[in-house]
C-alpha cells in the first residue's frame, strides 16, 4: 500500500516501511516475553531448548531498531511501555503530516489509516492470548478429571474382557495403558498448545513469518541486501 501512495524513491517511502518492520519486531519480542504461568521453565523444556534457538531470547531489541529508525526515535520508544503501540502512533502521526504537506491524498491516507487500525487490532488479539491464560479452575479440574478416568479405566475393562474369557483377562493391563496414554497425552496437548507464543517448539513461528514479511517489503524498496529466510533448526522452525 505504501509503495502504490507515496512516490518511490522518496524518504517517506523507506521511512513508513522501515518502521512497519521496526513494528513486527517490537511485537515479536514483545510476544516472547515469559510469563510466570507459561512452561517454558519446567524441566523437560529446558532440556528440550538445546535442540532449537529462539532469537528473540538471545539477541537485543535495540540493535534490531538500530538498523530501522533514527536513534532519536529508538531512545523515545524504549522509555515506553508497549513499544509496538507507539509505533503505530508514529506512523499515523507521519501518514497526518504527509497529507496536510500535501505528499498524500485523503484517500490514501484514509486507506493507510484504516490499515494501522486493523494492525492495532491484530496486535490486540495477539497480546491478550499472551497476557492473558486459561482460567486456573480450568486446568485443575480438567487434570482432575484426567487422573480421576485413568483410575477407573483398569476396573471398567476388567469385567469386559472376562466376559470373553479367563485368559484375557491379562489384557486388561495393557488395553488401560493404551487408553490412559491417549488421555493423558491429549491432556498434555491442551497444555502445550495454551501459549502459542512463550518459545516452545509447538508455538506459533512469528520469527519466521516476519522474516518473509520482510523481504517481501525490502523487495519492494529494490533493496540488495535481502537477508535470508529463516531455516528450521531440528525441523523445528520459530
Amino acid at each position: 500500500m505504501v509503495s502504490n501512495f507515496v512516490a518511490p524513491g522518496s524518504g517517506a517511502q523507506r521511512r513508513l516501511i522501515y518502521r512497519h518492520l521496526a513494528w513486527l519486531t517490537a511485537l515479536r519480542y514483545q510476544l516472547r516475553e515469559p510469563r510466570s504461568w507459561e512452561s517454558m521453565s519446567r524441566r523437560h523444556n529446558v532440556e528440550y531448548r538445546k535442540f532449537y534457538r529462539i532469537v528473540e531470547w538471545e539477541g537485543d531489541l535495540r540493535a534490531e531498531l538500530e538498523a530501522l529508525l533514527d536513534p532519536a526515535e529508538i531512545e523515545f520508544l524504549l522509555k515506553k511501555k508497549n513499544t509496538a503501540t507507539q509505533l503505530i502512533a508514529i506512523q499515523s502521526k507521519e501518514i497526518r503530516e504527509l497529507t496536510v504537506e500535501g505528499s498524500l491524498g485523503e484517500f490514501p491516507r484514509s486507506e493507510m489509516q484504516r490499515t494501522l487500525s486493523l494492525l492495532l487490532d491484530s496486535q490486540g488479539k495477539c497480546e491478550r492470548i499472551k497476557n492473558f491464560p486459561y482460567p486456573r479452575q480450568f486446568a485443575t479440574l480438567n487434570l482432575l478429571f484426567v487422573w480421576l478416568f485413568i483410575l477407573m479405566v483398569p476396573y471398567g475393562l476388567l469385567q469386559e474382557f472376562e466376559k470373553i474369557g479367563a485368559a484375557f483377562t491379562w489384557m486388561t493391563i495393557p488395553a488401560s495403558v493404551v487408553v490412559c496414554w491417549v488421555f493423558h497425552t491429549m491432556d498434555k496437548i491442551g497444555d502445550a498448545s495454551e501459549n502459542p507464543f512463550e518459545g516452545s517448539p509447538n508455538d506459533v513461528p512469528i520469527t519466521s513469518l516476519s522474516r518473509v514479511i520482510e523481504i517481501d517489503l525490502r523487495e519492494m524498496l529494490g533493496e540488495r541486501e535481502i537477508p535470508a529466510p529463516i531455516q528450521p533448526v531440528n525441523n523445528i522452525l520459530m
